[in-house]
């Protein structure tokens, strides 16, 4: 690894005027996808101050940064924090991969009082900045709870009072997660209402579309029309192939997307480069089933008729999506029996004595189910398509992780190592895409698409969050067998001016922000 050399100098040394941080000599990746180039920059009170040729400035400190690239720090587009960055406000899985702004309020799920969330944090203290959007199952389960039917009229106006509520908390956007309870049970109407509610405030459509697969063209179709009849920007949520039948068709979803761009919709995706998604155990059972909350399930479960019709729906449904059984489904968490953590269904199968076979594996799903549920990781797509998406110029870089407890679980690693891994694995050595383009999927596009005016460009007045890194050893550590390690090659990693990683190792320094609408 290239050293980084530190060169701290003493404050009586030079006038006031010196700046607080200089980087010398570094390859400067400005977020605007243009070639690198060499560069000093300074920071001063939090911003860039100068960026260019500075032989006569002095700092604070100064850092030599010959031979390591110097970036934007990461914007990460897609997380779900609410329930970790409260308790780890330090956020070290984060800022350890680069990471120095967030949104979260993703796939529907956010708190509904956002004002006192962004209070919250800001009582706490946070490592990185911090944005949300407001989410359409949260609005719609404080409303209606979660059941199974259309709004009514004063319901959806009841709904459009929260969104718009949220919006003047700051809210970026609104969100919705189609594939979820209660949202899943919504028409599109009543999502486009909402959408309008926050057009009002210039808000950003964010969606986890109704399908991922064979309706994967469908569903791009809705986001796109709630996005034009809403009058927002679109911004579809880990764009995928989802359904194993169809691994390799992701050509096709793209072309939409660009074709909606010709017609002037301004629509972009984002992802995260795994070919394994992570969500709850429910989404493997038949929404109906899910609606009325855990003892609703229970009393369907107990009933014959309706537990045979559970049975055979996610029996089809699991053909449907071309798998066998359900050696596909990791357990990631699981409160219960921690024993079951990093293990497959199928393997759990057998640790209850069970035979192989499908109807005694859907007889285990429904078993956790009862015992409250588990987080899990799926492996649910190809590479060709993760690639694939991952070549669309108007692809985010995002992880649809969140703030982990060290050792706790067995989660998807996505949340320690997605920007690493796209510096390494899919630039270093697959070459799929650039270093400047890579950064810019990471800084620029993301900062356009939510708003971040002053963020996700090396330019002179921006917020000075950046990221020095060695391109020839960053690295993703963390697998789905071990994901409780840290991105490797990140020297330092500044919020606002503030070092939260420094040589590698954080600082537990909590200079974030809450990025509130602008």
């Amino acid at each position: 690894m290239k050293a980084l050399v530190l060169c701290l100098l003493g404050l009586a040394v030079f006038p006031a005027a010196g700046y607080d941080l200089l980087i010398r000599n570094a390859r400067v990746v400005d977020g605007s996808g243009n070639p690198w180039f060499h560069a000093d920059v300074a920071v001063e009170n939090g911003k860039i101050a100068a960026v260019g040729k500075l032989q006569d400035a002095s700092a604070k400190r100064t850092l030599d940064a010959r031979g390591l690239v110097l970036a934007p720090g990461f914007i990460d587009v897609h997380t779900h924090v609410e329930g970790g960055i409260l308790k780890i406000p330090a956020a070290g899985n984060c800022v350890r991969d680069g990471v120095t702004t967030i949104v979260t309020g993703n796939c529907g799920g956010s708190r509904v009082d956002l004002a006192g969330f962004f209070s919250d944090l800001e009582k706490t203290g946070i490592g990185l900045n911090v944005s949300s959007l407001i989410g359409h199952n949260s609005v719609r389960r404080d409303v209606m709870g979660t059941e199974n039917r259309q709004a009514t009229p004063e319901e959806i106006v009841r709904m459009q009072e929260l969104v718009e509520q949220g919006m003047r908390d700051g809210a970026v956007g609104f969100s919705t997660g189609l594939i979820y309870i209660p949202g899943t049970y919504a028409n599109t109407g009543e999502v486009v209402s909402l959408a309008k509610a926050a057009a009002k405030y210039g808000g950003v459509y964010a969606s986890h579309m109704r399908d991922e697969g064979d309706k994967v063209l469908e569903a791009i179709t809705e986001a796109v029309h709630v996005g034009r009849e809403a009058g927002v920007p679109v911004q579809l949520s880990h764009f995928k192939i989802d359904n194993k039948r169809l691994w390799g068709t992701s050509g096709k979803s793209i072309a939409l997307v660009e074709k909606f761009r010709r017609e002037g919709v301004d629509v972009v995706v984002d992802q995260y480069p795994y070919d394994r998604s992570s969500t709850n155990l429910g989404i493997v059972l038949p929404s109906w089933a899910l609606a009325g909350g855990a003892e609703a399930l229970k009393k369907r479960l107990s009933e014959p008729r309706t537990l045979a019709r559970i049975k055979r729906e996610m029996a089809a449904r699991l053909h449907h999506l071309g798998h066998r059984d359900y050696s596909y489904a990791m357990v990631g968490s699981f409160s219960p029996d921690r024993s079951y953590e990093g293990k497959t269904i199928s393997r759990i199968n057998l640790m209850k004595g069970r035979r192989k076979t499908l109807a005694n594996e859907i007889r285990t799903v429904l078993d956790l189910m009862q015992a409250g549920g588990a987080h899990m990781v799926y492996h649910s797509m190809g590479q060709q398509d993760v690639e694939r998406i991952l070549r669309y110029p108007n692809t985010a870089v995002a992880s649809d992780g969140g703030v982990q407890e060290p050792g706790a679980g067995v989660p998807h690693p996505r949340s320690y190592g997605t920007n690493a891994r796209v510096l390494a694995e899919f630039v270093r050595v697959r070459k799929v895409l650039t270093l400047e383009d890579a950064i810019r999927r990471m800084t620029s596009l993301p900062a356009r698409t939510f708003g971040f005016r002053d963020r996700g460009r090396i330019l002179e007045g921006m917020a000075a969050d950046l990221v020095l890194f060695d391109p020839d050893t960053v690295q993703d550590k963390a697998t789905f067998q071990e994901p409780h390690q840290f991105s490797e090659g990140f020297e330092m990693v500044l919020v606002n001016g503030i070092p939260v990683v420094d040589q590698s190792q954080p600082t537990g320094a909590l200079p974030g922000r809450v990025l509130r609408r602008q």
